[in-house]
């Protein structure tokens, strides 16, 4: 039972750590609010694991090709970032480029004004939203336009994108999108938005530019290795935090609607960090992306719809949940899984 229990596999063991912070978390929600601070660490949890469950699942696709290193360097060191860099120093620092004000001015906002520094956060939503806006769309479509993809899940949207795919299809697209969003009448931001969404599109031609040299360079000396080591390694670690990052923005800017207090949106939106981070890896030792053919193509379609909010945010208040309702789409490429690994065993049972 024991034995069970600390298996490499077993979910008790993957998950131990994230509900051992859980309650640590909430004991201490509790001993400074009290019961209403449990409440809104709960619902702050909810609310990152929500939001972040997509992140997740393209997590596991990346995290499943680097050594072993570098995963243990995803659950210690990422964590950290994630936790600290993304959710408390991130936020932090983009109000200070966007506001000018230095640094312990903004500091001291956020803990003694934090009215006033939701609203500062606010005011570099655009920048934010482009940035993670433009990176979340290359993902989305560099996906969809790939042509070594097995299966096709929703056909007569996937077909017709991998038949006009080229090499630079998605980015080229993607350049259309930025340019419309930028000088789309009602943007009041026309050049901040064309700078932040450019930078967000570098950011993802460069890192996976790098991961697929790197990896091209390590097949050709030989190297036995399948999972991405050294340089290669580094840079796939760099992509899953920036990618990390992008996902957090819209709810670190959310959370302020359930809570004004910065330091317990970290505390929550940091807990519920390390949920997504342990179902990562407990997708990557259970091969889940190879027993649920779809759940890549649910997780982005989701990126999809997380990008769209994220853009159209720039011109409309976009309401949260339309983000959140992306893992319907998610149960859905589950269920479509399932359904279709079926068919083959109730065919050779008529057999």
């Amino acid at each position: 039972m024991v034995n069970r229990l600390l298996h490499l596999h077993s979910p008790f063991r993957i998950f131990f750590i994230s509900g051992l912070l859980t309650l640590a978390a909430l004991f201490g929600a509790y001993a400074w609010l009290g019961p209403a601070g449990v409440l809104t660490a709960v619902i702050l949890i909810g609310v990152e694991v929500m939001f972040s469950f997509e992140n997740a699942i393209i997590n596991a696709k990346v995290l499943s090709g680097l050594s072993r290193f570098w995963r243990t360097m995803f659950l210690t060191v990422g964590i950290m970032i994630a936790i600290f860099g993304m959710r408390i120093v991130f936020p932090i620092v983009v109000v200070a480029l966007t506001s000018g004000l230095n640094w312990g001015a903004v500091i001291n906002m956020a803990l003694f004004d934090p009215r006033q520094y939701a609203h500062a956060l606010e005011k570099s939503h655009i920048a934010i939203a482009a940035f993670g806006g433009m990176f979340l769309t290359m993902l989305f479509l560099h996906f969809f336009f790939s042509t070594r993809r097995k299966y096709l899940w929703i056909k007569f949207i996937e077909g017709p994108l991998q038949d006009v795919s080229r090499p630079w299809s998605y980015i080229v697209l993607a350049v259309a999108v930025l340019l419309t969003i930028s000088f789309l009448p009602g943007n009041p931001e026309p050049f901040k938005t064309a700078e932040a969404g450019l930078a967000g599109m570098l950011t993802y031609v460069i890192i996976h530019g790098i991961i697929w040299l790197l990896g091209k360079r390590q097949r050709r000396s030989g190297s036995s290795r399948r999972l991405k080591t050294g340089l290669a390694g580094l840079a796939g670690f760099l992509y899953l935090e920036i990618l990390d990052a992008s996902f957090s923005f819209d709810s670190v800017i959310g959370a302020f609607a359930i809570t004004n207090s910065v330091p317990m949106i970290a505390l929550g939106l940091g807990i519920g960090a390390v949920w997504v981070r342990s179902l990562t890896v407990f997708m990557v030792r259970r091969r889940t992306l190879n027993a649920y053919r779809y759940i890549e193509h649910g997780a982005h379609y989701t990126v999809g719809i997380l990008a769209a909010v994220m853009l159209g945010g720039i011109f409309v208040d976009v309401p949260q949940y339309i983000a959140g309702g992306g893992i319907l789409l998610i149960s859905a490429s589950v269920m479509a899984s399932l359904i279709a690994a079926a068919q083959p065993r109730a065919a050779a049972r008529a057999g």
